[in-house]
């Protein structure tokens, strides 16, 4: 008996659009069923968010006509959508939830969400008008994130979260089972939660069933079957010309090809880079001192101590990607390794030969009187990267810029565009240490993958900090961390360990996040019930909420009292373990645990009294 047929949420057919005289869709025709989980790719500017703008709405096309469900519920979330003027943190969250504000804290769902993608750190009270752009659009995320729904659309979604964060976010959708609709250049996230892929491309859009690894293989496929059909179009064109000259040739059988054709051409492909010959060379250029770090402490600019008595040497052709949570010090142990901030303890020694090249995330370091190639050619007309010569025009275009762009003034050019062309410049600089600070932020996959191509040819010590887990593991040969516990840590097994260990630290956190959201939520629980009247009766006495809130206050201060105590255990079975033991160090550990255990008892028995009284 054949299954029921899926039900159709989205559907348009002979959808065009235009933007000036730029075709972004032609003649599309395609649907979106319940249940289907569908990541969208294709080029900065190549018609990804119209394409979502026109199915949910927000866009009426030139032609074309698109068909919605009647009862669909939708939340759509892309790179334009606002928060509700002068809202708060938590009343955006909560608009479209018909919930008040303090009922949610008996949501376990709502309040798991909110915790997970870090709304606890901003505060449910802050006006969202005061928020930065990453955290307006974590504040957008969220808010769609605790609807009940059929279809959620979401456009770059991982632009603003940590590994940790993307994770957490994957996870979620595949625990959903709404449709849903991502526009993303992350590919790891792109391969876990899409079940289809579309390629918006040359107004048009391809559909691939899978994620990024079948998207990939299918257009290896594609491209091995158009230089099939080239090959066999120059070989009709010689036997045409020698039938001319000598009479028609015999026949011959057409060649059939199979999918395993492509498996064999990519089995074929060596490994990305020569790492041998690339060390080998590397070590030439630097010789054996790159930059060292020596019993080194780092403090962030508001004093925090970030890392102590760090021991670091980073060797010639090292390829290490850095990893921790939004705040942890990777920036500033970027900047450090530059030599742009100070220690403020230990030494850093940089060996003679050093040349950095630095990726920032500013874009500010761009001269916006000249036109991109000449913003190149300011630097250097020609580099060498691996075995191949460059010129500025050759490179640039490698990195997205078609020679027409080629003469666009730099001040005319998006925040993607600008990114490629600072790129462009470290690289024509011909560094033998790169520095790079979440390069892929604004660059689609295409791309990436030129960039990819690129630093496997380059050979030099490279630290890259990024939240792109694909990039890191496709670039990278060693991963470190930041855990926020004043070392950097070694990832043998790489950023997999690091998503496992952080799960294990950030579990008490999170649920005391989530305590703490729902204790402020019952906090307005109380408020708003001392303030509700009927027949001239106040519900509630000021005294008794004071009471109960100080109560709730006090189980909070005991949770994080008690976390601390579990951190104290683990910090003093670690330094037993280590040899030489530090008998200082134990000492000064048991006089802190005594300290939290006096500290845990005093709160208790005052919570015990305050309860008393409120009964």
């Amino acid at each position: 008996m054949a299954g029921a047929p899926p039900i159709n949420l989205i559907s348009c057919e002979n959808v065009s659009f235009s933007y000036g005289l730029k075709p972004l869709l032609e003649n599309v025709s395609l649907g979106v069923n319940a249940g289907d989980r569908i990541g969208i790719v294709g080029l900065n500017g190549g018609g990804k968010t119209t394409l979502l703008e026109i199915l949910t709405g927000l866009q009426e096309p030139d032609s074309g006509r698109v068909a919605r469900r009647t009862d669909l519920r939708s939340a759509v979330v892309t790179q334009r959508s606002p928060l509700p003027a002068g809202a708060t943190v938590g009343e955006a969250i909560l608009a479209h939830n018909h919930t008040d504000s303090y009922e949610w804290a008996s949501d376990a769902r709502i309040r798991s969400t909110m915790a997970g993608i870090g709304i606890g750190e901003l505060g449910l009270h802050t006006p969202v008008d005061q928020l930065s752009g990453g955290e307006r659009r974590r504040v957008a995320i969220a808010a769609a994130l605790v609807q009940d729904l059929d279809l959620l659309v979401l456009d770059e979604p991982t632009n603003h979260l940590d590994v940790e964060g993307v994770q957490w976010l994957a996870n979620h959708l595949l625990n959903r089972k709404c449709a849903l609709l991502v526009v993303t250049h992350d590919r790891w996230f792109l391969d876990t939660v899409a079940d289809q892929t579309w390629e918006v491309h040359d107004g048009q859009v391809d559909m691939y069933e899978g994620g990024y690894n079948d998207w990939v293989f299918a257009r290896a496929e594609r491209a091995r079957q158009e230089a099939v059909a080239e090959q066999r179009r120059q070989n009709l064109m010689r036997k045409e010309l020698a039938w001319l000259r000598r009479g028609a040739p015999a026949r011959t059988s057409k060649p059939r090809y199979r999918i395993e054709a492509a498996e064999e051409l990519i089995a074929d492909v060596p490994e990305p880079r020569d790492k041998a010959e690339l060390m080998a060379f590397s070590t030439k250029r630097l010789g054996k001192t790159v930059i060292d770090f020596f019993d080194g402490k780092l403090v962030s600019p508001s004093g925090e101590v970030l890392i102590e008595h760090l021991n670091w040497q980073l060797a010639p052709g090292e390829r290490i990607g850095l990893v921790g949570v939004n705040g942890s010090g990777k920036t500033t142990l970027l900047r450090a390794i530059a030599g742009d901030y100070r220690l403020e303890g230990g030494r850093r020694v940089e060996g003679p030969t050093v040349q950095i090249g630095w990726l920032t995330q500013e874009l500010d370091d761009l001269p916006t009187d000249r036109t991109v190639l000449q913003a190149v050619e300011d630097v250097a007309n020609n580099v060498r990267i691996g075995k191949r010569d460059y010129s500025a025009s050759q490179l640039l275009e490698r990195l997205g810029f078609v020679p027409k762009r080629q003469r666009t003034p730099v001040k005319d050019l998006s925040g993607g565009e600008r990114r490629r062309l600072q790129l462009t410049r470290i690289l024509m600089d011909e560094p033998n240490v790169l520095l790079l600070d979440e390069p892929t932020n604004d660059l689609d996959i295409d791309t990436l993958q030129q960039l990819e191509d690129l630093l496997d040819q380059w050979a030099g010590t490279m630290v890259v900090v990024s939240h792109d887990r694909y990039l890191i593991e496709r670039v990278c040969d060693s991963a470190w961390a930041l855990f926020g516990d004043g070392k950097l840590t070694h990832l043998p097994r790489g950023v997999q360990q690091y998503i496992e260990r952080r799960s294990e630290l950030v579990k008490d956190s999170t649920h005391q996040q989530a305590t703490q959201l729902g204790a402020e939520a019952a906090d307005a629980s109380d408020e708003a019930q001392d303030r509700y009247t009927a027949g001239g009766i106040v519900r509630g006495s000021a005294e008794e909420r004071e009471l109960r809130k100080d109560v709730r206050r006090l189980e909070r201060t005991m949770e994080k009292l008690h976390n601390q105590e579990q951190k104290i255990h683990q910090q003093l079975a670690d330094t037993a373990e280590q040899l030489p033991v530090d008998t200082e160090k134990l000492a000064e550990l048991d006089r802190t645990l005594k300290d939290i255990q006096q500290q845990i008892e005093k709160a208790e028995m005052e919570g015990m009294e305050k309860a008393e009284m409120i009964e």
